[in-house]
């Protein structure tokens, strides 16, 4: 198992994986990171195609061959585990090849043929609850997983449709998917996205990431999902609701004080 209880889960990365000179500067910090904070599980995350973009000429990244290439690249050279998601059925076996963790999107959360391949992967699969889900509903989603097989279940959430281009993130969420057995995870980049709202892109505001991360691991979270870049202004994607990289640390530092005080 990758998920322990005794550990900050920290899942960080950029939102595309773009190229090695990003993965490597995220991965330098992220390691930097993880000597001075023994009780931090990090697993390094990164897409390969950013299949859901809003409008058909966003930039969808480096494509699976090279995208996994970068992340076989940080496992090898860094020790992490690695995270990606997967689209479709016919993506699942050669990402879980490489990644430690298979992930499915939130608006693909309810795909039976897309969960039972990753389930069967034996990889840990982390689903994140879609936007039109509530709390309860993913037990639906688990018992899939579970059915499958999957060896290891995580769970995500990353806000709820709020109105038009906004999210909002009910904090009984945590608990209530805690009830299904398996660990939550708060997706702090996301869940400040404004979605389509910056002209056929998504917006976001990333100084709700820091007091929203620090409420969700208050109400029970088992861990943090991140994105960050070295330069968030120059990101393919999601670059609003991004962490700066040099921002990091001191992030982290205000993330385990929260759960080390809830656990205390």
């Amino acid at each position: 198992m990758i998920f322990d209880p005794a550990r900050l889960l920290f899942i960080a990365g950029p939102c595309s994986l773009e190229n090695e000179g990003v993965c490597r500067a995220v991965a330098a910090s992220l390691t930097a990171i993880a000597r001075e904070h023994a009780d931090l599980k990090i697993v390094f995350k990164g897409s390969f195609d950013k299949a859901n973009r809003t409008s058909v000429s966003g930039p969808r990244g480096t494509g699976m061959e090279a995208g996994l290439e970068l992340l076989a690249m940080v496992r090898r050279d860094y020790g992490f585990p690695v995270l990606t998601d997967v689209h479709e059925s016919v993506q699942v076996p050669a990402a879980a090849e490489v990644c430690d963790v298979v992930q499915i999107p939130a608006f693909l959360c309810r795909q039976t043929d897309l969960l039972l391949a990753a389930a069967k992967t034996g990889r840990v699969v982390n689903v994140k609850k879609g936007q039109f889900l509530s709390p309860q509903e993913m037990q639906f989603v688990i018992a899939k997983l579970q059915q499958g097989g999957a060896a290891e279940i995580w769970q995500t959430e990353r806000g709820t449709t709020f109105g038009y281009q906004n999210l909002v993130v009910d904090m009984r969420s945590f608990p209530l998917m805690k009830a299904n057995g398996h660990p939550a995870i708060f997706d702090a980049s996301h869940s400040v996205q404004l979605p389509g709202a910056a002209g056929g892109k998504s917006g976001g505001q990333r100084e709700f990431i820091p007091p929203l991360a620090r409420a969700a691991l208050a109400a029970g979270a088992d861990g943090i999902f991140l994105e960050t870049h070295p330069r968030p202004e120059e990101a393919i994607s999601d670059g609003p609701n991004m962490i700066p990289l040099a921002d990091l640390p001191a992030f982290v530092t205000s993330c385990l004080a929260v759960w080390r005080a809830v656990r205390a």
